[in-house]
Parts: C-alpha cells; sequence; structure tokens
C-alpha cells in the first residue's frame, strides 16, 4: 500500500486526506475482486466523479460500489480471506452491524457520522460502502411494492443503527417498523431469483423510486475507467446510468449546496475509533446529511 500512504497533519485529517483513504479501500476492493473474478460498478456519487471530475468528487468523503445480488453474496462469502490485514468486512445484518448492505473499514482509524451508535461495538473506522442490486419484478406494481417494503428494511436499520433526523415524519416511520419483522420484507425485495428487464437498488443511496429502478442491461457490460491514479469497474454506458440518478449530472451544485452531503464529522487516520467512545454524548447535529452532488 505504498503508493497510497496514509499521511495526517494535525489532529484530524482534512477533507483530502480523508480521500486518500478513501482510495487505499477502493485499491484493495478492486484487487479482491478481480482475484476471485467478480464482478462490481462504480455507483452514485462515486460513478459520476469518475465521470465529471476523474475521481472523488472533490466536496465528497464516501465511495460507492454496486454488485449484483449474487456477485454481493460471493464477495461477503469469500473476500474475507483474501484481504489485507489492514481492512475489515462489515458485513450487513452481523453482530454489530444491522444495516441492510455492507461496508469495507481501514483498521485503526476513525470516520465519527452524525448518529450515535445504539450499539457501541459498531465499527466506526473510515469505510467504503457496497451495496447490492436486486431483480425487480416484472410487473409495475410488484415493483412499487418491492420499493415499499425496502423502507421497511432501511428504517429498520436506520433506526437499530442510532440515525439521526429532523424529519417527524421519519421518526415516526421508523417507530412504527420497529414491531415488523425483517425477513419476509427482506426476502420480497431481494425479487425474482432470475434476473428480468429490470433491476433496482432499492437498498442503496437513491430515496426516490424512479432513481432506483434501471435497465438491466446498464449493468450488463463493464469497462476500466480511471479514477484518480486508480483502474477500477465502472458499466459501459454510466451516461445512462446518472441521467436516472441525477438527471443533468454535468451540472456543478454551487458550495451553499454541498455542506449536507458530507458524511463526517471526525476523521482520524492514526487513532482508531475506540479513542472516542465518549466524543459525540453530548453533541447535536443541525447540518443533516443529505444527498447533493
Amino acid at each position: 500500500m505504498a503508493a497510497l500512504e496514509l499521511t495526517q497533519q494535525g489532529d484530524t485529517a482534512t477533507l483530502q486526506e480523508h480521500q486518500r483513504a478513501l482510495l487505499l479501500l477502493l485499491r484493495e476492493f478492486d484487487r479482491v475482486c478481480k482475484k476471485l473474478e467478480i464482478s462490481y460498478c462504480l455507483f452514485a456519487g462515486t460513478l459520476l466523479g469518475a465521470v465529471r471530475h476523474g475521481g472523488i468528487i472533490p466536496w465528497d468523503d464516501d465511495l460507492d460500489v454496486i454488485m449484483l445480488r449474487e456477485d454481493y453474496e460471493r464477495f461477503l462469502r469469500q473476500a474475507p480471506q483474501e484481504l489485507d490485514c489492514g481492512m475489515f468486512l462489515q458485513r450487513e445484518f452481523s453482530e454489530h452491524w444491522p444495516m441492510f448492505f455492507s461496508k469495507l473499514r481501514l483498521e485503526g482509524t476513525t470516520c465519527l457520522e452524525k448518529y450515535k451508535p445504539r450499539d457501541p461495538l459498531i465499527h466506526q473506522g473510515v469505510y467504503m460502502d457496497i451495496f447490492p442490486c436486486d431483480n425487480a419484478y416484472g410487473s409495475a406494481l410488484l415493483r412499487k411494492l418491492q420499493f415499499l417494503a425496502s423502507k421497511v428494511v432501511i428504517a429498520k436499520g436506520l433506526d437499530r443503527e442510532g440515525y439521526v433526523t429532523d424529519s417527524k415524519k421519519k421518526k415516526c416511520f421508523m417507530a412504527v417498523c420497529r414491531i415488523l419483522p425483517n425477513r419476509p420484507f427482506l426476502r420480497f425485495v431481494k425479487g425474482p431469483k432470475k434476473m428480468g428487464e429490470q433491476l433496482h437498488s432499492f437498498l442503496g443511496g437513491a430515496s426516490k423510486y424512479s432513481r432506483s429502478v434501471y435497465p438491466a442491461a446498464a449493468f450488463g457490460e463493464t469497462r476500466t475507467v480511471g479514477f484518480d491514479g486508480l483502474e477500477v469497474l465502472a458499466p459501459q454506458d454510466p451516461d445512462r446510468l446518472l441521467r436516472i440518478l441525477y438527471g443533468d449530472y454535468m451540472r456543478i451544485p454551487p458550495p451553499e449546496e454541498r455542506k449536507c452531503k458530507q458524511h463526517a464529522i471526525l476523521v482520524d487516520l492514526t487513532r482508531s475509533y475506540e479513542h472516542y467512545a465518549h466524543y459525540r454524548d453530548d453533541m447535536t447535529f443541525d447540518v443533516h446529511t443529505r444527498s447533493i452532488r
């Protein structure tokens, strides 16, 4: 990992130092996927960054990749034996991670976000997100029901994680979902076993139905793209996917719209998150995380 050494000036990392750590994760993820012959794609803001900026969006502080469900589950099974010892795979629905997607974390680091974990043993190192991409039903009605079912799965995960929101509607919905079982909703979200003409990322980053359903052909082929000096995988036709996700994706948002995109409130590349166990006890969050690209 010498080519992308971590450096940190002062007590906490700058955004640029944080982004260099993210590239370490992406490079290791890509290496393992290629070794195991598992396909993936850059996704969401990371794909947008590759196309619009040639790498991480300058004001972004996370990385997203997406995998077809079969590849995703094989990665979760096989990657732990292949990953560098400085990496931690935080698997979906594991003992100390209640969420519906997975993360690759950097050991010995800290990335505190805008929530207070209910479980003090949740790993909170610097991370990249790994999302599953599932089969959508052919019926428009069933796809809508998949989307609604995903909201239950998401709400239950966020509630157990300790998600902080200023929305009364979200708070009420999470409270209702708390009593619902997770398994049948998740099974329905995953959709039919056989891939049809459409796929979805309801368990991914977009909150709107219209931005979460894609032609299966959009993920049919991948190509190598440059990403801040790395060579990683993206859809063969990224324009098709980015237009669904963002519309006019080449528009640069003004500076005043960018703050709510940042997830982290503290990043330390030299000390583990255990060092900050009580850092957020008395904190309040006046700017909540929302999607802005």
